[in-house]
């Protein structure tokens, strides 16, 4: 079966199994909230193996959901993600092993074909409502990119629910992440029998575990034209985690070990295939990185801060009170983003705007920029501000500061890009620092290992930790 063919089935059990035509429930594969490249193709590519084949006792089919409460899988889709759509069709066009398979990678095409082959949490959500679904449903999933739901049940472990789709409730049956354990899934031992609880911190893209967990199981032929397109997709999502394996810090054995295994299969079938499509490894990687990198021009700023965003609710020890901490992640400096928006006041503006959005809600907003300077030095910057008055939120950020300033070489901000911005952009360093009417900091990040996985714990232990 190819890739898009599984997906088209994939998405046609998900609307068999909506209508109540399925005795069985399916089991979904869902990614974090950011709906990075990593954690949709980390769904789709282990959706794919483990299709039909897990758990073993009662194998089921499995749906990859891709989690995007308001975005419908279609034209809105390519618009907002065109690097996984870049991803797709590079994986499944060179060459196409069905005619019907061809689409173009534009968004008027691939919006067409992502409508009929992909499921996202907007789409489950619409179609409960076409169907009338009134009652809760209750179906069961594997975590991948992640380890918890972020609305958890407060009397079984295991079990929850995703932002947008309250009327649907989860029982995690297996988890494959890198990030640290949040202490939600239930033991191995409560789970059917082996099924996937791999939590290991440290990987660079999470990818890199799957794909090494499907080969252990067996579950991923090496040398099938099929499984080719496969290799191709979870490629993508390793490289452009590991900035083609040289992002320092983040680059592990599994991922290096991924890439070679994944590349060896992609070029052993090239060779046998004969086709006259060339393909490098090289060119793969950059065009999926050039796809997602001006994507960022279509998009306005809050569009901007949403496109790789993640949060999380602390509650500090002493005081009781709940903070909620909303990390955005961009691939554009902080002056590029200010000058979108027009001035820094305009940013601040936007910037709070998100933060008090009924679906946001946040009591700190924090900005990660990671970028390639004119000198070709990797760099970050990180912005965090104090959304709304909340003592336990300025005490957390201010005691963030104190206790991680050194670990992340956070100095004071002076603009590294290498865009042609204009003065347009006015004093960033002087809007962008300051106590009232909410505090707020902008700094360098020297410490350029240090992404929103490392940078996130530290916040949040000192928000809860007061």
């Amino acid at each position: 079966m190819t890739l898009l063919q599984f997906l088209r089935q994939a998405r046609q059990v998900h609307h068999l199994f909506v209508s109540g035509a399925l005795s069985d429930s399916p089991i979904y594969v869902i990614g974090n909230s950011s709906a990075d490249l990593d954690s949709i193709i980390s769904a789709i590519i282990y959706s794919y193996c483990a299709n039909n084949r897990l758990p073993i006792q009662s194998p089921r089919p499995h749906i990859p959901l891709l989690n995007l409460p308001n975005v419908p899988a279609g034209p809105e889709l390519a618009r907002l993600r065109p690097e996984f759509v870049t991803a797709l069709w590079s994986s499944t066009n060179f060459p196409a092993l069905r005619k019907e398979e061809k689409f173009e990678n534009t968004q008027h095409s691939a919006g067409s074909f992502l409508h009929e082959h992909i499921v996202t949490v907007a789409d489950f959500a619409q179609s409960l409502q076409d169907q009338k679904v009134l009652k809760q449903i209750i179906t069961e999933a594997t975590l991948v990119d992640w380890n918890a739901l972020p609305c958890p049940s407060k009397n079984d472990k295991g079990f929850g629910s995703l932002t947008g789709l309250s009327g649907v409730s989860f029982r995690a049956l297996g988890c494959i992440d890198h990030h640290i354990d949040e202490g939600y899934m239930p033991s191995a031992d409560s789970l059917p029998k082996n099924q996937p609880l791999i939590i290991q911190p440290g990987p660079g893209s999470c990818a890199s575990l799957i794909s090494r967990e499907l080969q252990q199981r067996d579950l991923w032929a090496e040398d099938a034209a099929e499984m080719t397109q496969l290799a191709k997709l979870a490629l993508s999502a390793i490289l452009i985690d590991t900035s083609n394996l040289t992002a320092e810090g983040k680059v592990t054995d599994v991922d290096r070990e991924a890439v070679h295994s994944l590349q060896s299969q992609v070029e052993r079938q090239h060779a046998v295939s004969a086709t006259e499509l060339k393909w490098e490894v090289d060119e793969f990687y950059e065009a999926v990185f050039n796809a997602k990198k001006y994507s960022l021009d279509l998009l306005a700023v809050e569009e901007v801060l949403d496109r790789d965003y993640k949060d999380w609710t602390e509650t500090s020890q002493s005081s009781g009170k709940k903070v909620k901490i909303g990390f955005c992640s961009s691939v554009k400096p902080i002056r590029w983003i200010v000058q979108k928006a027009g001035k820094p006041d305009q940013f601040l503006h936007a910037a709070r705007s998100f933060a008090a959005s009924a679906e946001k809600d946040l009591d700190i907003l924090v900005v990660m920029t990671a970028f390639t300077a004119k000198d070709g030095q990797f760099c970050r910057e990180l912005f965090i501000g104090v959304a709304r008055e909340n003592e336990a939120a300025l005490e957390g950020v201010k005691a963030f500061f104190e206790q991680a300033s050194s670990q992340l070489g956070l100095i004071d901000w002076s603009p590294l890009d290498a865009e042609d911005i204009p003065d347009s952009t006015g004093d960033c360093s002087s809007a962008l620092n300051a106590d009232s009417p909410l505090w707020r900091r902008l700094w360098v990040q020297t410490n350029a290992a240090g992404s929103r996985k490392q940078v996130a714990p530290l916040l949040r232990t000192a928000v809860a930790k007061l």
